[in-house]
This record gives structure tokens, sequence and C-alpha cells, in this order.
């Protein structure tokens, strides 16, 4: 996590949030007296929020995030964001390099294999979905913008965690919904998996403890995982 640079000089940091980390950021930034706005990508309809101010809503690429930066005099940068939040993090790059205000990047450590995990490590959502065999029962722990390449897998049956309720039906031909977040006890996930005769997980490398418990119970129960890794 970056340094509190100049802590005796009050600053006005923008982070680009959404993550735990972003969040004990703000905290402590602003408990030591910086002008902290955390902007939120509002994909999730009640978010927890951090200390200081809020933003929700997108920028409007590179050009509107450093057109921010200037209007509102932000004096550094730092991007917490989810890891797989390709975009955000590439259009702050070139904010910072326009405008020539300091960013920082929190990238959290990749999970990694560890015995009795069954990972199989693809690059794409496309190439995950191909691998699932015919008859299949899996868990998708991807997030909503995440879903679209399983569709197609009509011979498979899909348990499918979103914080909130989609606006509309989804287009999978065999699926169930499970709303809220992830638990952060294994036998909750274990409990789970079992309930819903889980075959298959698909899941982000996204480091991190918040999403770990249910790599822990797959490797428990001696479930293959399909790993979708980061770039």
């Amino acid at each position: 996590m970056p340094s509190d640079q100049n802590p005796g000089e009050r600053q006005k940091i923008l982070i680009l949030g959404g993550t735990k980390e972003a969040r004990e950021l703000a905290q402590t930034l602003v408990e030591n007296g910086h002008a902290v706005t955390t902007s939120l990508a509002g994909r999730t309809m009640d978010p927890i929020l951090p200390a200081g101010e809020v933003r929700i809503g997108g920028f409007g690429g590179a050009e509107g995030l450093a057109a921010y930066l200037r209007e509102n005099a932000v004096t550094r940068m730092i991007d917490a964001t989810h890891p797989f939040a390709r975009r955000i993090s590439e259009n702050a790059i070139k904010a910072a390099a326009e405008t020539g205000i300091t960013l920082d990047q929190i990238v959290r450590p990749r999970w990694q294999k560890q015995p009795g995990d069954r990972w199989r490590a693809v690059a794409t959502l496309e190439q995950a979905a191909d691998l699932l065999p015919s008859g299949a029962t899996v868990f998708l722990a991807l997030g909503r913008q995440y879903l679209d390449a399983f569709v197609p897998r009509t011979d498979c049956r899909f348990i499918i965690r979103m914080v909130d309720a989609p606006e509309k039906p989804l287009g999978f031909f065999d699926y169930a919904l499970i709303l809220g977040k992830p638990a952060s006890d294994p036998s909750h996930e274990s409990d789970l998996m079992t309930a819903y005769g889980i075959t298959h997980l698909v899941a982000r490398n996204s480091g991190g403890p918040a999403g770990y418990a249910k790599i822990i119970a797959a490797r428990e129960l001696g479930l293959p995982v399909i790993m979708l890794e980061r770039d």
C-alpha cells in the first residue's frame, strides 16, 4: 500500500476504488487530514461507502478522467481497483501521464496454487467455457459482466452468484441464481457447493482474502477449478 507522501502537507487525493484495500486506504488518508474522494464504478446497488467524499459512475475515458483531475485540482491519484478492472487502470495511466499527477497503484498478489488444488489456468472466458464437460454443474463466481461466454453451453447447469438481482432474466438455458456476497468461511462455501451439486468452479484469480474461501472449499471438496488468470 502506498505510503502517505508528505504527511504534513494536505493533499487532494482521488482513489479509484471499489475494493477493501481502497476503503482501508481512504480511512487512513482521511484520518491524516487529506481531502479524499473515492470513485466507484456503480456496479452494485448498495456499495460499502468509504471515508471521505464519494463519486459514482465513469469518467468518460482517459480524457474525461484527466479533465476531472484538472477541474478538481487533484494532486494525487491512487488506483486501488479490482485486479480485473483493466480499462480504468489503463485510463488512469494515460490521465496521469497527460496531467503530470502522481499515480500510485495497489496490485493484489495473485493466488498461488496449493497442494490439492485442481486448477486449469485459462486466459479468456471463452477458453473457460470450452473446458467445461457436458453435464457439468458449474459455479460461476465471476461477476455479472463476465457471464456471456457461458450462455451457449446449454448442456451444462450454472449456479450464478451475484450481489444484486439482474435487471432482466439471464440468457442461460439451465441456471439458478444466488444473491449475496461471497462467504468468508470456507465451510459455508463448501456447504453451498455441496447443496447445489457443484462439479466445477470457474473463478478469476483476483487475489486477496475476500473471495478465497471458495477456492479453499473447492480444494477440500476436490473440485476442478477453471481459473481465469490476469494478463
